[in-house]
């Protein structure tokens, strides 16, 4: 039933667990002399690389701008340092890798040999594509390194380019020998068409943004991308998840505790008969995860129902919460508690609660039933790749590429529109008139298509909010500029007490000395719990005593830790870095 985690559990009785240096082996836990002789024994060896995927954590768990919490980041503070050891530098999940592709040749079925070499393949693809992402440059490995390699163990690191061209080629034996069958739980052809077309889109863009690394390719990888996608929409047979409810259906397709076949391509399962868990409904409702809730700007951003701009409007920037989400994009209410909220299969009507989110904006996004509320209790699957992301990434890569048509938007963001019943996209309209509210957050986007880029991201950052896309996303474009600005939650016009879901009666109120007496309702007293931009008055301001800092010539690209370099010799560190090391 939950195939990914138990193929898992029974790989790692037969492998070593993965340590984090290259030189070692995991040969003491393995004869490959009586190992690897049979599809059964790649298969259990091929399940452990499924550990690589995110956690449910590792999903859910953003804390970038779109969604923020009580603290912030040091990559966002701008404290980061060279580490001695650690920082991301580790390379026992390669390792394992490329132990198994060096035995799987024992085994004579070609056919399952080259099946899950394909897995393995894929799993190679994904790990280095995770250390481009960090460091750019690295070493790139297709072997095992014994400790008396000395040529390997000193390697300097290969161009990013190099490793890309790897990664893909990879993924092409990947995409070949993989079979069509669509499951959730285990990588398929269409699981490395969907990774595929993610890595060309961020090495495509990040090439194009970041004209400081001097980088070619980028109409090459985009081009890439859109092909991958291409397939994916035109053979797959994936399609978005929608039964008819637009005010639900969002919601539902991240509730669900098995995943939703027809648009996730591969989720990370979790269950409760299992007691495989993950945290995702304690984590919104509590103060003990950081509080996290949508910042300002990301709500800003969701279109009226009717495809009009709500920044747009006059004194939209004042608006109170209950005016502000009235006739939205119906994900708005499915992202957050907006008036009119009850839990899934329940009546009750609930309001934002300000001891579990910092903006008063509270998450519901994959927020199951009252069953799983407790710690470390919830089991509905984390998607990993879903359609969704897919349909986003084709019609991106064709905007960038400067040869999107209306009949891509048709193909791929109508879809999206179209499950929560909004108006498509429509590519001259977005290109006569570019959004000057998205353009002042994304100020390196130009040309002629400069509207629709910015509608594709708007499409983005509503669609993929808390799925872990932010950060990367920041990165590729060069944007994080977005984090200069001090971030923001819900408008207040003044303090006292105020109706948050309609029914005329106060739910929470804001005092500044004298807590009154207005019922069992919230209280949030003026610079304790709650501060406000303007004194008495404005939006909820958030970290505001934390200073944020970001250097446009170093921060994109994480430091090689210090250990690293003093084994490695040859190891240069990322530009800006100063760690000591000649």
């Amino acid at each position: 039933m939950k195939r990914i985690y138990l193929f898992y559990l029974i790989g790692l009785s037969f492998i070593l667990q993965a340590c984090s240096e290259l030189d070692q082996l995991p040969t003491d836990s393995i004869d490959p002399s009586i190992y690897f002789k049979t599809e059964n024994d790649l298969k259990l060896y091929t399940n452990s690389f499924y550990g690589m995927l995110p956690s449910g954590e590792g999903v859910y768990d953003e804390s970038v701008d779109n969604i923020i919490k009580s603290s912030i980041p040091s990559e966002i503070q701008g404290t980061r340092s060279v580490p001695t050891s650690g920082g991301g530098w580790s390379w026992g999940n390669l390792r394992n890798i490329n132990f198994y592709l060096e035995r799987s040749g024992n085994c004579p079925d070609e056919k399952a040999r080259n099946r899950y070499d394909a897995v393995a393949r894929f799993f190679r693809a994904y790990f280095y594509f995770d250390m481009v992402k960090q460091f750019g440059d690295v070493p790139w490995y297709d072997k095992v390194i014994t400790e008396t390699d000395s040529e390997a163990l000193t390697k300097p690191r290969d161009s990013r380019t190099v490793v890309i061209d790897n990664i893909l080629t990879d993924l092409e034996f990947a995409i070949a020998n993989l079979p069509e069958k669509k499951t959730p739980n285990e990588i398929s052809k269409w699981t490395a068409l969907a990774l595929k077309s993610r890595i060309c889109l961020f090495e495509g863009t990040f090439r194009k943004y970041h004209t400081e690394f001097k980088l070619s390719g980028a109409e090459a990888l985009l081009d890439k991308s859109i092909e991958a996608s291409g397939i994916l929409i035109q053979k797959s047979g994936y399609s978005i998840y929608s039964t008819g409810k637009p005010e639900s259906d969002y919601l539902n397709l991240f509730a669900s505790i098995e995943p939703i076949e027809n648009e996730v391509i591969l989720a990370r399962n979790f269950s409760d008969g299992l007691q495989v868990y993950h945290n995702v409904n304690y984590y919104t409702m509590t103060a003990s995860y950081g509080k996290p809730g949508l910042e300002k700007r990301l709500v800003n951003s969701y279109l009226m129902k009717d495809g009009s701009r709500f920044t747009d409007k006059a004194g939209y920037a004042t608006m109170f919460y209950t005016d502000e989400v009235k006739d939205r994009d119906l994900r708005l209410s499915q992202t957050i508690r907006t008036p009119g909220y009850t839990r899934i299969g329940e009546t009750d009507t609930l309001v934002p609660e300000f001891g579990s989110t910092v903006t008063g904006y509270q998450l519901i996004k994959f927020v199951a039933g009252r069953q799983y509320d407790t710690y470390n209790k919830a089991c509905n699957a984390m998607p990993i790749f879903r359609y969704a992301e897919i349909l986003l990434n084709y019609a991106e890569a064709k905007a960038e590429r400067g040869n999107l048509t209306q009949q891509d938007i048709d193909n791929s963001i109508k879809l999206l529109r179209d499950r929560v019943g909004m108006p498509n996209l429509n590519l001259s309209v977005a290109n006569a008139t570019p959004d000057p509210y998205l353009a002042n957050l994304y100020k390196s986007v130009s040309g002629t298509n400069k509207g629709v880029i910015l509608e594709i991201r708007r499409e983005r950052g509503i669609e993929l909010v808390m799925e872990n896309f932010r950060w990367d996303d920041i990165m590729r474009w060069k944007a994080a500029s977005v984090f200069a600005e001090q971030f923001k939650g819900m408008y207040f016009p003044s303090v006292g007490g105020f109706d948050l879901d309609g029914d005329s009666k106060p739910d929470v109120c804001i005092y500044e000395s004298t807590k009154p007496d207005l019922g069992n309702i919230q209280y949030l007293k003026l610079n304790s719990d709650i501060k406000l931009e303007n004194g008495k008055s404005g939006n909820i301001v958030v970290n505001p005593q934390i200073k944020k800092k970001w250097n446009e010539n170093k921060d994109y690209l994480y430091p090689i830790p210090i250990q690293e370099r003093l084994l490695n010799k040859n190891l240069t560190q990322n530009p800006g870095w100063e760690d000591g090391v000649e």
